[in-house]
């Protein structure tokens, strides 16, 4: 039997009967991907012109993106997809710590260190002191989990977007909670930022007057034998763009209290991350 001609009212089907003929989770998801991107062509209507501009952006993204830079994934979380795909994953119970986007700038690499150490390697900024205890629900305390932090400096920049100024693995660091759950280290105030604008998302985005700006925050990633994986931010409590985060991550489980120390420039914070039992039934992260 002859196959059906590919026509505008038929297109997407086309495409996904072709796919069907593989089994599996990346065919079905491909197929559902291809009806929503010919939707949105039926519904546009882009010329031959607007279409190759569109590639070109793409084009120019792959381009951007390398070890140290990732604009791929810097359009999925302006975009919102990378927030969906965690809120669909990560459904927790009432008490738990949610999870947040990790975005562009983390680094596996990050050294181990150890409990009090100073993670800011220039000096620069306002000291600020993270005391932080890691639990389960019922508020026992997680012993030997790994926790990784990494944040932008007192300017609202990253060590890996400026590897020439700032020194290598400049406020990154990878710490073991001790028998009471705790953790500490050393570190600075960061400050709030612009995603950055420099390349093809941040400037075609920010033509069209796209918010893109993120309240200040620290990353956090914690891992422990037994429980699902945190992957969240605590943000400062009096940052003005709070309320509209470029990357839709501002929860108020999520919300920290930078307090004033003895020292009139020195800064404290204290936090609870609270961890689930990890469910066999649970996607993959």
């Amino acid at each position: 039997m002859a196959a059906s001609s590919f026509t505008e009212g038929n297109s997407a089907e086309i495409v996904a009967e072709r796919l069907a003929r593989s089994d599996g989770s990346l065919p079905r998801f491909l197929a559902a991907l291809v009806e929503a991107l010919h939707r949105v062509v039926k519904e546009t209507r882009p010329t031959p012109s607007d279409w190759r501009k569109a590639i070109a952006f793409l084009t120019e993204v792959g381009h951007a993106s390398d070890d140290r830079r990732q604009e791929w994934v810097l359009l999925s979380d302006l975009l919102g997809i990378t927030a969906l795909v965690e809120e669909i994953n990560s459904r927790r119970p009432k008490g738990a710590t949610p999870n947040t986007v990790r975005g562009p700038f983390y680094r596996a690499d990050a050294p181990r260190l150890p409990l009090g150490a100073d993670i800011c390697l220039d000096g620069r900024g306002e000291p600020l002191q993270v005391a932080a205890r890691v639990s389960d629900l019922d508020g026992n305390p997680v012993a030997g989990a790994t926790v990784e932090t990494w944040q932008a400096n007192s300017e609202g920049l990253y060590e890996n977007q400026q590897p020439d100024l700032q020194p290598e693995f400049n406020l990154r660091g990878r710490f073991t909670t001790d028998a009471g759950g705790q953790f500490h280290y050393r570190t600075i105030r960061p400050k709030g930022y612009a995603v950055p604008c420099d390349g093809p998302v941040g400037q075609m985005l920010g033509a069209i007057g796209y918010p893109l700006r993120r309240p200040a925050h620290l990353h956090f990633i914690v891992r422990a034998d037994g429980f699902e994986t945190i992957s969240t931010h605590v943000y400062d409590a009096v940052d003005p763009d709070l309320a509209e985060d470029a990357l839709f991550g501002v929860k108020p489980e999520l919300v920290g209290e930078f307090r004033r120390t003895g020292k009139q420039k020195n800064w404290s914070l204290d936090f609870t991350f609270v961890m689930v039992r990890a469910r066999k039934d649970r996607r993959a992260a």
